[in-house]
């Protein structure tokens, strides 16, 4: 088995040469034939400078680019690498000992993509991804899918490409999954991070992807909600003008995105729904379960209150009631569990999928 790692940078020599680092503490054994790390350089000021390996072997390649390509500049690394599997990285994120051969080539054939825990300096999860989405800075894509559904679309610049990424393999009957298997470590430096431009993009992305990919019946709710998150969120922050600047854009541009219309199973799965049908309602009805008592709300709160409604269950306030948790998105759910010590249910089963020694999934 080939495996390979993409990593784009954009003037940050300093946490890139932390995370080319980071790979000398890992048994080269466990990688796989051959290990190559490519390097993307988005039009840096000061070109990066690497040596050909690091200490314990493994090849570097660098790639120079004239502009800024955002998240495509890791399709450009894909598609320079010879290797079965990719392992996405950014420029301060970096892969945790593991037996990284062994945990891939236990994976099932119809899965494409595999989101691994994502954890920051303070020990507590990274944000992001739902349970068939995955977050670009830790996860691993097998090469020929990835470039079977074309890769990240360059025009989402950052943030939210994963979904979209992430819905074209579900439309083309591929899996998304999460394994505890799989660790990150996630520094997250600020040096590039203006939050009135990363919710400006969260918003003018999330919109895009709800154009491309909902059904039609539920299109103007998907997107009514989602606008009415992001503005409580950016009156919140205080970055209210950059919520409007994306309100214009979409405007402007809403009309010419790409028609990719899901069916509505594989709408339920990119947003999570679906893995809460097969996993919480069973476990409600199989325990007799009618108060229900969400918790922790988060990304999908909204999804995951209206299919308890839908299905009979009775959400209160009260303590004497079930908890829920009240988040779909892996890192924070899997916080929320712990915190809980146990004693809140998850929506869905989230790192809960491990390889086991003789090589199957659990």
């Amino acid at each position: 088995m080939k495996i390979g790692f993409v990593i784009p940078t954009k003037d940050r020599p300093d946490e890139l040469l932390r995370t080319i680092s980071s790979f000398e503490s890992l048994d080269r054994s466990v990688l796989g034939d051959c290990p190559c790390i490519v390097v993307v350089d988005n039009a840096s000021h000061d070109p990066v400078e690497l040596a050909c390996t690091t200490r314990n072997g493994i090849a570097i390649q660098q790639i120079r680019l004239e502009r800024n390509a955002g998240a495509s500049a890791r399709n450009i690394g894909v598609s320079a690498l010879d290797a079965d599997w990719v392992v996405m990285l950014d420029d301060d994120s970096q892969l945790q000992q593991c037996d990284l051969a062994h945990v891939l080539d236990a994976i099932p054939s119809d899965v494409a993509a595999v989101g691994g825990e994502i954890f920051l300096p303070d020990g507590s999860r990274e944000a992001g991804g739902l349970p068939e989405v995955v977050i670009g800075c830790g996860c691993v894509v097998r090469r020929d899918l990835f470039l079977e559904v074309g890769g990240y679309d360059a025009a989402f610049d950052y943030y939210v490409e994963e979904y979209d990424l992430c819905a074209r393999l579900i439309q083309q009957g591929y899996k998304v999954i999460h394994t505890h298997s799989l660790r990150f470590l996630h520094r997250k430096v600020q040096t590039g991070r203006a939050f009135d431009r990363i919710l400006h993009r969260l918003v003018r992305n999330n919109a895009w992807v709800i154009q491309r990919y909902a059904p039609h019946s539920c299109r103007d709710s998907a997107m009514k909600q989602m606008l009415r998150r992001y503005e409580l969120i950016a009156t919140k922050e205080n970055v209210s003008s950059a919520f409007q600047l994306a309100c214009d854009e979409i405007e402007e541009t809403l009309s010419h995105q790409p028609s990719r219309e899901m069916t509505p199973i594989q709408w339920d799965r990119l947003i999570g729904v679906e893995a809460v049908r097969q996993h919480l309602l069973p476990l409600l009805s199989d325990n007799n379960i009618i108060d229900v008592r969400v918790v922790t709300p988060g990304k999908g709160y909204e999804e995951v209150c209206e299919l308890l409604r839908a299905h009979g269950y009775q959400i209160t306030s009260k303590s004497s009631a079930t908890s829920v948790i009240g988040t779909l998105s892996p890192g924070p759910l899997q916080d929320a569990y712990e915190a809980s010590h146990g004693s809140s249910i998850k929506p869905w089963p989230c790192f809960e999928s491990a390889v086991a020694l003789d090589g199957s999934v659990v």
